[in-house]
């Protein structure tokens, strides 16, 4: 779909390589700028995943001939993707003036935590911090337990990634029409309180509430997960009466009064109680063949390895077993489009002689 579109990604950590792989996976021409000094950024290997489909050049950006190489580079692309700290690509001599100097329809996209102002833009911070100053933390336990989430996840992808590629797509299609660029501020601050909406959209109608456990989502008995006896969990999210009713009566308990009121606040955590002790009683595979094939909206919640052998995964090829390496495939999917493959990742500086000689071709 992106076929005929370059971007630059200047070599960072999480959200920004992530939105670079999205593109690439999109079929846009994805040069990676690699550190010259030939190491990997601290935690990540020596060829991660993210760097899957890109082109990769290794440039000194504080060398006055590399910074030159990379303006070059830059002039020929559509977008960039950086993720320092505000002010560090101007004093690179690589800022939103000096690019748009050379590509006045270059759409530059930023990715921080905070933004590139405001009173935090200089701090530093990582996903948790960003998305509890956002709110979007405060409701991801159950009751009486510290919020927490998946690493990385809600803010550092949700929030973050997935912001600048509809950022930098929105950018590029503007410039097409005007010739004039942009710089795109993808704070993951902003992007993880803009996932809120939804919620506040509960809230209007009182199904979203301040107070831990009384919302629709965070507080139900029938919207949570439950261990089994082996150890393993199933997760339980039927939000709709009629979704509500097949689940109690696969169960056993439709006769129940109890159960009869979904939702009735006062009731949940006595019926919580109930049903934890009610899935402790079978495995989770035991649990699976209860709900396979109903509309409970009742699922196992597995691990990525268990998930590649899980029947959806023979169907949709969703995760993908490289060479032992673990990856899923590219989100979303287009009609008509061929069956995808994990394409390599490049070494660092793979494709040097091949990006210069097609800069030189375009300056003669």
């Amino acid at each position: 779909m992106l076929n005929g579109i370059r971007v630059v990604e200047i070599e960072g950590l999480g959200p920004g390589p992530f939105a670079g792989m999205m593109l690439a996976d999109l079929g846009a021409d994805v040069i990676v700028v690699h550190r010259a000094a030939g190491e990997p950024a601290p935690g990540m290997p020596d060829a991660p995943i993210l760097d899957r489909g890109k082109r990769s050049i290794t440039l000194d950006l504080k060398s006055p001939k590399d910074r030159e190489t990379a303006l070059h580079l830059i002039a020929t692309a559509d977008a960039l993707i950086e993720g320092f700290r505000p002010g560090v690509m101007e004093r690179l001599g690589l800022g939103p003036a000096d690019c748009h100097a050379v590509n006045p329809a270059l759409v530059f996209g930023r990715m921080t935590g905070w933004g590139q102002e405001g009173p935090l833009s200089d701090r530093a911070g990582h996903d948790m911090n960003y998305i509890g100053l956002a709110g979007a933390l405060w409701h991801a336990s159950p009751v009486g337990q510290p919020p927490i989430v998946p690493p990385t996840l809600v803010g550092d992808i949700g929030g973050g990634a997935l912001y600048l590629v509809v950022g930098l797509l929105a950018g590029i299609l503007n410039a097409r029409a005007t010739g004039q660029g942009t710089v795109v501020d993808a704070a993951i601050y902003d992007g993880a309180a803009n996932m809120m909406n939804l919620l506040m959209t509960l809230a209007q109608s009182g199904g979203f509430s301040s107070e831990r456990g009384q919302s629709l989502l965070d507080g139900p008995h029938w919207s949570r997960t439950y261990e089994t006896s082996d150890g393993r969990y199933m997760s339980v999210q039927c939000l709709e009466p009629k979704f509500y009713s097949i689940f109690i009566e696969l169960l056993g308990l439709a006769d129940d009064s109890e159960f009869a009121n979904q939702f009735d606040r006062e009731r949940w955590p006595a019926l919580t109680a109930r049903l934890e002790a009610l899935f402790l009683g079978r495995s989770q595979a035991e649990w699976q063949s209860v709900f396979d094939g109903t509309d409970a909206c009742v699922a196992p919640v597995l691990t990525p390895e268990q998930s590649l052998q899980h029947p959806i995964n023979a169907a949709r090829k969703t995760w993908h077993d490289k060479g032992g390496t673990l990856q899923a495939a590219p989100a979303p999917r287009f009609a008509g489009a061929a069956d995808w493959s994990p394409p390599p990742v490049p070494k660092r500086d793979q494709h040097r002689d091949q990006i210069l000689s097609e800069l030189a071709e375009r300056r003669k």
